[in-house]
Protein backbone atom coordinates (compact mmCIF):
# COMPACT_ATOMS: atom_id res chain seq x y z
CA UNK A 1 0.00 0.00 0.00
CA UNK A 2 1.30 3.47 -0.89
CA UNK A 3 0.42 6.35 1.41
CA UNK A 4 0.95 9.90 0.16
CA UNK A 5 1.61 13.05 2.14
CA UNK A 6 0.32 16.43 1.07
CA UNK A 7 0.32 18.62 4.17
CA UNK A 8 0.13 22.41 3.88
CA UNK A 9 1.77 24.06 6.89
CA UNK A 10 1.68 27.77 7.65
CA UNK A 11 3.56 29.37 10.54
CA UNK A 12 3.68 32.97 11.81
CA UNK A 13 5.93 33.99 14.72
CA UNK A 14 6.07 37.25 16.64
CA UNK A 15 8.07 39.14 19.20
CA UNK A 16 6.74 41.48 21.84
CA UNK A 17 7.40 45.19 21.42
CA UNK A 18 7.55 48.45 23.32
CA UNK A 19 5.13 50.24 20.99
CA UNK A 20 2.02 48.43 22.23
CA UNK A 21 1.39 46.95 18.78
CA UNK A 22 -0.76 43.84 18.84
CA UNK A 23 0.96 40.81 17.31
CA UNK A 24 -0.46 37.40 16.46
CA UNK A 25 1.23 34.08 15.84
CA UNK A 26 -0.10 30.75 14.69
CA UNK A 27 0.48 27.32 13.21
CA UNK A 28 -2.06 26.16 10.66
CA UNK A 29 -2.38 22.75 9.05
CA UNK A 30 -4.44 22.78 5.85
CA UNK A 31 -5.59 26.27 6.80
CA UNK A 32 -6.94 25.22 10.20
CA UNK A 33 -5.28 26.78 13.27
CA UNK A 34 -3.70 24.24 15.63
CA UNK A 35 -1.91 26.97 17.61
CA UNK A 36 -2.79 30.61 18.21
CA UNK A 37 -0.98 33.10 20.38
CA UNK A 38 -0.84 36.87 20.70
CA UNK A 39 0.93 39.82 22.24
CA UNK A 40 -1.80 42.07 23.65
CA UNK A 41 -4.36 40.38 21.39
CA UNK A 42 -7.31 38.08 21.90
CA UNK A 43 -5.32 34.84 22.35
CA UNK A 44 -3.13 33.81 25.30
CA UNK A 45 0.55 34.72 25.00
CA UNK A 46 2.40 31.39 24.54
CA UNK A 47 5.77 32.90 25.40
CA UNK A 48 9.02 31.17 24.40
CA UNK A 49 9.53 28.43 21.85
CA UNK A 50 6.59 26.26 20.81
CA UNK A 51 7.30 22.95 19.11
CA UNK A 52 4.91 20.78 17.11
CA UNK A 53 5.58 17.32 15.73
CA UNK A 54 3.44 16.81 12.64
CA UNK A 55 2.22 13.64 10.97
CA UNK A 56 2.52 14.69 7.30
CA UNK A 57 0.34 11.83 6.05
CA UNK A 58 -2.64 12.77 8.23
CA UNK A 59 -1.64 16.46 8.37
CA UNK A 60 -2.19 16.46 12.12
CA UNK A 61 -0.26 17.34 15.27
CA UNK A 62 1.24 14.34 17.03
CA UNK A 63 2.69 16.37 19.91
CA UNK A 64 2.78 20.00 20.98
CA UNK A 65 5.07 21.49 23.61
CA UNK A 66 5.69 24.98 24.95
CA UNK A 67 9.11 25.89 26.33
CA UNK A 68 9.01 29.21 28.20
CA UNK A 69 12.63 30.17 27.63
CA UNK A 70 12.02 33.57 29.18
CA UNK A 71 10.40 32.53 32.43
CA UNK A 72 11.77 29.06 33.12
CA UNK A 73 15.50 28.59 33.77
CA UNK A 74 15.31 24.92 32.69
CA UNK A 75 13.23 25.39 29.54
CA UNK A 76 16.18 25.45 27.10
CA UNK A 77 17.59 22.22 28.52
CA UNK A 78 14.15 20.62 28.27
CA UNK A 79 13.77 21.88 24.68
CA UNK A 80 17.18 20.49 23.74
CA UNK A 81 16.45 17.09 25.33
CA UNK A 82 13.04 16.94 23.69
CA UNK A 83 14.43 17.63 20.20
CA UNK A 84 17.19 15.08 20.70
CA UNK A 85 14.65 12.39 21.67
CA UNK A 86 12.53 12.85 18.54
CA UNK A 87 12.81 10.13 15.91
CA UNK A 88 14.96 10.59 12.83
CA UNK A 89 12.70 11.87 10.05
CA UNK A 90 10.19 13.59 12.35
CA UNK A 91 8.56 16.72 10.91
CA UNK A 92 9.09 19.55 13.39
CA UNK A 93 7.48 22.98 13.43
CA UNK A 94 8.96 25.63 15.71
CA UNK A 95 7.40 29.02 16.40
CA UNK A 96 8.52 31.64 18.87
CA UNK A 97 6.23 34.01 20.72
CA UNK A 98 6.80 37.14 22.78
CA UNK A 99 10.41 36.67 23.97
CA UNK A 100 12.26 33.41 23.23
CA UNK A 101 15.92 34.32 23.74
CA UNK A 102 16.52 35.20 27.41
CA UNK A 103 17.38 31.65 28.51
CA UNK A 104 17.70 29.90 25.14
CA UNK A 105 21.50 29.37 25.17
CA UNK A 106 21.47 25.68 26.18
CA UNK A 107 19.19 24.81 23.25
CA UNK A 108 21.07 26.73 20.54
CA UNK A 109 23.41 23.85 19.50
CA UNK A 110 20.48 21.42 19.20
CA UNK A 111 18.38 23.92 17.25
CA UNK A 112 21.32 24.51 14.92
CA UNK A 113 21.65 20.75 14.44
CA UNK A 114 18.07 20.60 13.08
CA UNK A 115 18.83 23.54 10.79
CA UNK A 116 17.42 26.37 12.91
CA UNK A 117 20.41 28.58 13.67
CA UNK A 118 18.84 31.30 15.79
CA UNK A 119 21.92 32.29 17.82
CA UNK A 120 21.81 35.82 16.36
CA UNK A 121 18.18 36.50 17.35
CA UNK A 122 18.17 39.09 20.13
CA UNK A 123 15.73 40.13 22.85
CA UNK A 124 12.14 39.98 21.54
CA UNK A 125 13.27 38.94 18.08
CA UNK A 126 11.31 36.08 16.57
CA UNK A 127 11.71 32.92 14.50
CA UNK A 128 9.79 30.14 12.82
CA UNK A 129 11.09 26.93 11.32
CA UNK A 130 9.93 23.79 9.58
CA UNK A 131 12.40 20.92 9.78
CA UNK A 132 12.78 17.21 9.25
CA UNK A 133 14.99 15.74 11.95
CA UNK A 134 18.21 14.41 10.48
CA UNK A 135 18.00 16.59 7.35
CA UNK A 136 19.12 20.09 8.41
CA UNK A 137 19.69 21.24 4.83
CA UNK A 138 15.94 20.90 4.20
CA UNK A 139 14.98 23.22 7.07
CA UNK A 140 13.00 26.36 6.30
CA UNK A 141 13.93 29.10 8.75
CA UNK A 142 12.57 32.62 8.95
CA UNK A 143 13.67 35.08 11.61
CA UNK A 144 13.80 38.71 12.61
CA UNK A 145 16.76 39.56 14.78
CA UNK A 146 15.30 42.44 16.80
CA UNK A 147 11.94 43.59 18.11
CA UNK A 148 12.25 46.65 15.87
CA UNK A 149 12.45 44.46 12.75
CA UNK A 150 9.39 42.63 14.03
CA UNK A 151 7.34 45.82 13.80
CA UNK A 152 7.48 45.73 10.00
CA UNK A 153 7.94 42.02 9.29
CA UNK A 154 7.01 38.86 11.16
CA UNK A 155 8.69 35.51 10.41
CA UNK A 156 6.31 33.57 8.16
CA UNK A 157 6.49 30.16 6.51
CA UNK A 158 4.05 28.63 4.06
CA UNK A 159 5.05 25.21 2.75
CA UNK A 160 3.65 21.88 1.68
CA UNK A 161 5.22 18.66 2.94
CA UNK A 162 4.96 15.99 0.27
CA UNK A 163 6.13 12.43 0.10
CA UNK A 164 5.15 8.81 -0.11
CA UNK A 165 5.44 5.88 2.21
CA UNK A 166 5.26 2.28 1.08
CA UNK A 167 3.70 0.01 3.67
CA UNK A 168 4.59 -3.62 3.21
CA UNK A 169 1.65 -5.96 3.75
CA UNK A 170 2.07 -9.61 4.57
Amino acid sequence: MIISAHCKIEVLAYGANYNGRVRYGYVKLRGVPVFQSSWRGKFPDRRGVNIFVVNPFKCSVLEARQFDTWGNANAASHLSSYLQRLKHGSIIVGVSADEPTKRLAHALPTLKKVGANVANVTYRGAFAFLAQKGFPAKTLLRKVLTWQQGLTRQPHISATVRGTFVEMCR
